[in-house]
């Protein structure tokens, strides 16, 4: 009976696993490997968020494969060797893994397949796994990518997304491969204080919590800072808790506007992978390129420990960097404020402002965060990229109440209302007993900037 090695890698569930399903076919014995790669670490991306909700994934992940029979193999070091160790123990003849779409990733692969097929083993590759449509799957005549969205979005909704596999219902794990000990959260410091709990099960309750109650109200509320009425499933996404492919069908199964704005943004989502897949050096370097000068890190130094610390003088704007900071996850709408702020109104360098994320995201992505930086940045593929977002107007217009802005900047709970986002209007004893700062910048300087920067002035 043939032995396959199933490698986890971003698709730590059970459910919807085409890998797993595979692997299983024709035998009930196989090796579920999860290999904690140094070549992460050396790269920067092991950060205490993300470890933490990543050793909550696994102890789920092995929880559920021992109530079917197995256990979950762990080890750390250099992926190609760990698993073509793990392969040579098990006497197995067949990897199977999922495809990705980082440079970093399709390196990876390669030296896999060379390494495996050296030993006479067979590496397997399964796409839409980590997506809804695999990147490539859909292109222009001219390209082999798309560009713009709306385009890509609309062939995107007229390919067949495959149905969803059930999760195995036992499975045999040879004796003789050993395992490090799965990884806890409770061994690692830095974590943000409200940091989501990880693994399939807490994904799949949040997700049939959300069909149930908040995808109905996702087109009207999505945009709604204090209401947080998104789905909030991006880190078990990130981490393959949860599988796209499923959540595309339940969410059309449940039918509505709210459904269809959410697979929407299941399709920016492939979207931004079939762009990397395409282009691996944007996760770096600008995909438009508008000849910036930007300022760095070095030269506008107080300026970005500002913006880090929720400290520029803008409620809104420091209101989502507190709420990242404490969550390790941000609003989208935040998301989309903060990088403007700091590319265009304070023009620093957007990887800078990519760095900071992905040090604290537990969602933190490199497709989605680098491409969706570059266009709010204007140097990816947003056909606008001078537009330039007013703080101000923004915080009045998805915050009205001001609630969002009170939750997270308590300095100015006792502000009713609008009034919250513009407190240096304040005068004498009142603005004296508001322990906040005036704004760093006038935003009408900013944008001046931004506009000769950009020779538009």
């Amino acid at each position: 009976m043939s032995i396959s090695v199933v490698l986890f890698t971003c698709d730590l569930r059970l459910h919807d696993h085409p890998p797993l399903t595979a692997a299983l076919d024709g035998t009930e014995e196989v090796v579920p490997l999860f290999v904690r790669d140094r070549a992460v670490d050396v790269a920067g991306f092991a950060v205490p968020n993300r470890l933490a909700f990543l050793a909550d994934c696994l102890r789920d992940l092995d929880a559920g494969l021992r109530e079917r029979g197995g256990r979950l193999v762990v080890r750390h070091g250099d992926l190609v060797d760990q698993v073509c160790k793990v392969a040579a123990e098990a006497d197995a003849d067949e990897v199977h893994m999922a495809s990705d779409v980082s440079a970093h990733a399709h390196r990876r692969e390669e030296r896999l397949r060379r390494a495996l097929e050296a030993e006479g083993v067979r590496l397997h590759v399964h796409d839409t796994v980590t997506t809804a449509v695999a990147p490539g799957a859909v292109v222009p005549a001219s390209s082999d990518h798309f560009a713009v969205f709306t385009p890509y979005f609309r062939r995107w909704s007229q390919e067949r997304v495959r149905e969803p596999l059930g999760a195995p219902r036992t499975l045999r794990v040879p004796d003789d491969v050993g395992s490090e000990p799965l990884p806890s959260r409770t061994s690692l410091s830095g974590l943000s204080a409200g940091l989501a709990e990880g693994g399939e099960g807490e994904g799949r309750r949040r997700l049939a919590a959300w069909l149930r109650g908040g995808v109905s109200g996702y087109e009207d509320g999505h945009d709604d800072l204090a209401g947080d009425a998104t789905s909030r499933l991006s880190p078990h996404l990130h981490f393959g808790t949860l599988s796209p492919v499923e959540l595309v069908h339940r969410a059309r199964r449940s039918g509505g506007p709210g459904a269809e704005a959410f697979v929407r943004q299941l399709a920016w989502r492939d979207f931004h992978r079939q762009v990397l897949a395409a282009r691996p050096a944007v996760a770096d370097a600008d995909y438009r390129t508008q000849h910036d000068s930007w300022r760095s890190e070095r030269a506008a130094h107080e300026d970005v420990e500002a913006w880090r610390e929720g400290r520029t003088g803008y409620p809104v704007v420091d209101a989502a960097m507190r709420q990242l900071r404490h969550e390790g996850w941000m609003h989208n709408r935040g998301r989309l404020l903060t990088a403007s702020f700091l590319a265009k109104t304070l023009y620093v360098d957007w990887r800078v402002g990519a760095r900071h994320f992905l040090g604290l995201l537990v969602d933190g992505d490199v497709a989605n965060n680098q491409l969706n930086w570059q266009w709010m940045a204007g140097t990816g593929t947003d056909s606008r990229p001078n537009r330039v977002l007013n703080p101000v107007t923004q915080g009045k217009r998805y915050d009205p109440d001001g609630a969002y802005v009170r939750r997270w900047v308590p300095e100015l709970a006792a502000l009713e209302g609008a009034a919250v986002h513009e407190p240096w209007k304040l005068r004498g004893l009142d603005r004296a007993a508001v322990d906040y700062p005036d704004p760093i910048v006038e935003l009408s300087d900013g944008l001046a900037r931004f506009r000769r920067a950009r020779g538009r002035d």
